[in-house]
């Protein structure tokens, strides 16, 4: 191993002897980059767009035996010179540290990312809400109210206008409707002949919308026009907190509940016939909570699970079900007229009191996506970098 350069105080890099591997050391902390890793990543105007930082080449126009010839560090820089190209290309400092992938995976399966919260009826003391007019009007209000959604999954919007069709503008501020079989909005309201029970006043179990649809709609607008009747609170609950619950309690339950695929079907209306199958519980790769799906009214029969296994998936499945449905889980409010919510619906659960008698509750509901929401914050986050407050 050869040390080329040691140009600040602190930091020194190193060339393995077949070149395929550099050291750098920072503050006495070493990080390794492989050097086809390093050139596949160049930020040079040759390998990406200066206009919008897409990558130029593909990785068969690096050549596969490449090495590195030569590696200089400063404080703020790493200097790399390529083999067989005799190609020099800069990385500045916290650009490398941001993306450094050598670092130990201590990760347990079920593991959720740094900035979600987790959350129980808690939070109902400091609900995550916002004011329609400040967050339309403010990029900073906006950018604290998209986090909160970030965060914990899901915010109140409170006083926004109350006329048919006002939920668009709470969609406007961070992506687009995304429009299914129910339209690009659809009514909340007790009917006749419902196509499906959200449309009664039946109470519903907590659960994630459209379970049956693959993609499923990530980001879920519901919003208040109309609020007099007895009853129909709005219900929250955190599907990670309790996918999260389940597997501290019951690891096998919850190995049971992400490997196995559940199904979901719709068939509301006569034109339509919706089928998913999915785990409950979504796992990426690497045991990263991805989403839930959990929805009794949607459930078709399982046929995915083996046998010698069907019995202890049902002990799971309602172990599952109990502490969505426990009390300790949720955080309730009602909406008043102008009053929604916007939800991450591969994550909260949502459910509704029972109502009945003089009076009307009239929502509005739409779908979204979450990477539109998540896009909009991060500009934000770029442009308006001042610390978050609320």
């Amino acid at each position: 191993m050869t040390e080329i350069n040691n140009g600040a105080d602190m930091n020194s890099v190193s060339i393995d002897p077949d070149g395929q591997i550099i050291r750098l050391t920072m503050a006495n902390r070493t990080y390794r980059f492989h050097a086809i890793w390093l050139r596949d990543n160049a930020l040079d105007p040759n390998t990406r767009s200066t206009g919008n930082g897409q990558r130029l080449i593909a990785l068969q126009d690096v050549d596969a035996h490449l090495s590195v010839s030569h590696a200089q560090v400063t404080e703020d820089c790493l200097t790399v010179t390529f083999m067989l190209e005799n190609k020099t290309v800069d990385y500045p400092i916290n650009w490398l540290l941001t993306h450094a992938y050598d670092k130990p995976n201590n990760h347990a399966k079920g593991w959720h990312k740094p900035a979600h919260t987790l959350w129980d009826r808690r939070l109902m003391s400091h609900l995550p809400e916002a004011e329609f007019d400040a967050v339309a009007t403010s990029p900073q209000a906006l950018k604290v109210w998209l986090n909160h959604i970030a965060q914990f999954g899901f915010a109140k919007l409170n006083n926004g206008p109350v006329q048919p069709g006002a939920l668009t503008q709470v969609v406007d501020l961070f992506g687009h409707l995304r429009e299914t079989n129910y339209g690009r909005i659809f009514e909340v309201r007790v009917e006749e002949k419902p196509t499906n029970l959200a449309y009664t006043g039946l109470a519903l179990q907590a659960h994630t919308d459209n379970p049956y649809r693959d993609p499923v709609p990530t980001i879920q607008v519901l919003y208040c026009l109309e609020s007099s009747v007895p009853g129909g609170d709005n219900v929250l609950v955190d599907g990670f907190h309790a996918a999260t619950q389940l597997r501290q309690e019951n690891p096998r339950g919850f190995d049971l509940l992400s490997h196995y695929c559940a199904r979901f079907e719709y068939a509301g209306d006569a034109d339509v016939c919706l089928q998913a199958r999915r785990p409950m519980i979504e796992l990426s790769a690497d045991g990263q909570l991805q989403g839930i799906r959990f929805n009794n009214r949607s459930a078709a029969p399982f046929t995915d699970i083996p046998f010698e296994h069907m019995q202890d998936y049902y002990a799971a499945y309602r172990r599952f079900a109990e502490i969505i449905d426990d009390p300790a889980s949720e955080v309730g409010f009602r909406l008043n007229a102008g009053d929604c919510f916007v939800l991450d619906n591969t994550r909260i659960l949502h459910a509704r009191r029972a109502f009945s008698g003089a009076g009307t509750r009239w929502l509005q509901g739409c779908y979204a996506d979450m990477d539109g929401l998540l896009s909009r914050l991060a500009v934000l986050n770029t442009t308006y970098d001042d610390a978050l407050t609320g």
